[in-house]
């Protein structure tokens, strides 16, 4: 039987909620199964960030609920704090102008960035 879309939508939540950083993409970090997925993990590494991921291929009913709940068809998609930031795309392109790295240094998710002082 499927999971009702109001449970799914409470495990979104609190895993957003657990998770400053959540990627949800197909795969995981170590073995990602798209490429725009093993993109967003590219970045993310490279920027040092600590992030959590959760596998859409593996629950059909979470691929599912989470289009409707972040009003996002395609994956992966990227949330920061519960909201959503985007997909590949734009994650790329945030990171190429620096955008990105600014939203994680302004929430202090940046490695290193907690200790030092302005």
């Amino acid at each position: 039987m499927a999971a009702e879309p109001n449970a799914k939508f409470q495990e979104i939540t609190s895993d957003l909620e657990k998770n400053p950083v959540l990627l949800y993409m197909k795969g995981d970090r170590v073995f990602p199964q798209c490429g725009f997925s093993a993109q967003v993990v590219e970045i993310l590494e490279s920027l040092g960030v600590s992030y959590e991921t959760r596998d859409v291929l593996a629950d059909p009913e979470l691929r599912s609920a989470l289009k409707s709940f972040s009003n996002w068809p395609t994956f992966p998609q990227l949330f920061v704090e519960r909201e959503l930031v985007g997909g590949c795309d734009i994650v790329t392109s945030m990171a190429q102008s620096g955008e990105l790295q600014d939203l994680f240094r302004q929430k202090a998710l940046l490695a290193g960035e907690q200790l030092e002082s302005r």
